[in-house]
């Protein structure tokens, strides 16, 4: 005899419900899982790293899923100063966990000439860090903390190399000491540049529209594949706060100096001892050149690798447009393959691609001809 089963529509409300429910769960846990990865391609299970296009492969993320797979990686940092009433309050920053060994990534300027450093995880967990390594041509530094493995989240990073204009962005961090907070934008040019405190530029710097005001400094830029690729550092603006222009170092500058700092605690940049102006129409009729490509060297340091590979600096001082130029030096228009319009372009292509001790290969224009000059790069002085 057959026995029949008989559900009320409550019922089966009730069990639709929670299929639907256990769906989303297993969903979210599954989007989760993929997006942390296996954290442990660099050392100590630092963030991997993807060379992936971020920007139309199926696998967006909203602000959402990327606030939640981060709020524990991003932390907020404040520093102290000894002085003659004791410790009193020196900065405040954000940081993001690096690796599972408590490495933590933040910019120089949070944490140069402070005596204590603080880190908060967003749980409310208050650890004391201290300084592994600085850079200040980059404006990046490393902390760290002894707390419990289970405590960190290691980012995942992403190459910036690959990035594109118009690209969804977000940024994590703890502006004016509001801890983990979202803005949101996208990519609005690439390929800028920033006066370091040490005097040199900080090149292939990224601009975005979201909003990054004080305390954002050393926060994660994120694309929208949830992936890191710039750490936040700096606003242009003429005010004081924030006006639409955010400036971030490159994560292809972060997978260079950060083992490095970890390891010596400093990044030695390539060097090669130039001074250099992007070669002007007028420069370009002044030199008889035949078109304004490439940078005129314009000086030369005594002792540097320029110098013992033999490149001329300029011998003929005169005014162009109002402003003083040396003359008659070699015309740099390739480093190795890549061209050269301006001096950024050498320094990008160094930044990004070489290391101290590196040779390099400069096609030149000297006296009508081409020529070409082998360098061994220098250590930058500091």
């Amino acid at each position: 005899m057959k026995r029949v089963f008989s559900l009320k529509r409550k019922e089966i409300v009730l069990y639709a419900t929670i299929l639907i429910l256990l769906s989303l769960t297993a969903s979210l846990a599954y989007l989760y899982a993929e997006s942390r990865l296996q954290l442990a391609n660099l050392q100590g299970g630092a963030g991997t790293w993807s060379l992936k296009y971020p920007f139309s492969d199926g696998n967006s993320l909203t602000p959402t899923q990327i606030f939640k797979i981060y709020e524990r990686s991003v932390v907020s940092i404040d520093t102290k100063k000894r002085s003659s009433i004791g410790l009193v309050p020196y900065n405040l920053g954000s940081g993001f966990v690096y690796d599972n060994l408590g490495n933590i990534i933040t910019n120089n300027h949070v944490v140069e000439g402070s005596d204590v450093i603080r880190v908060t995880f967003n749980d409310g967990t208050v650890a004391k860090a201290k300084l592994v390594g600085r850079d200040p041509y980059s404006d990046l530094a490393v902390i760290r903390v002894d707390v419990p493995a289970e405590q960190l989240e290691p980012v995942l990073f992403e190459d910036s190399t690959n990035l594109v204009v118009g690209e969804p962005v977000v940024v994590i961090g703890n502006p004016f000491g509001l801890g983990n907070s979202m803005s949101a934008g996208i990519i609005s040019q690439l390929g800028r540049e920033i006066s370091s405190a040490s005097g040199y530029l900080i090149v292939d710097i990224i601009q975005v529209d979201a909003a990054i005001n004080p305390g954002n400094s050393g926060g994660p830029l994120i694309n929208g594949r949830g992936r890191v690729i710039g750490v936040n550092t700096a606003i242009y603006t003429e005010s004081g706060t924030f006006s639409g222009i955010g400036l971030a170092v490159p994560s292809s500058t972060v997978k260079r100096a950060v083992p490095s700092l970890i390891q010596t605690g400093k990044y030695l940049h390539p060097w090669m001892g130039i001074s250099g102006a992007a070669v002007s129409p007028e420069i370009a009729e002044e030199m008889k050149l035949g078109s304004a490509r490439g940078v005129l060297v314009t000086s030369v340091v005594n002792g540097s690798p320029a110098e013992k590979a033999g490149i001329r600096a300029g011998n003929r001082k005169t005014t162009i447009e109002g402003q003083e130029i040396t003359l008659g030096g070699d015309v740099i228009v390739k480093i190795d393959n890549w061209p050269v319009r301006k001096v950024q372009d050498i320094l990008v292509y160094l930044e990004r691609y070489k290391s101290v001790g590196d040779f390099v290969t400069f096609t030149m224009l000297r006296d009508g001809q081409t020529v070409e000059v082998d360098l061994q790069l220098g250590e930058r002085p500091r």
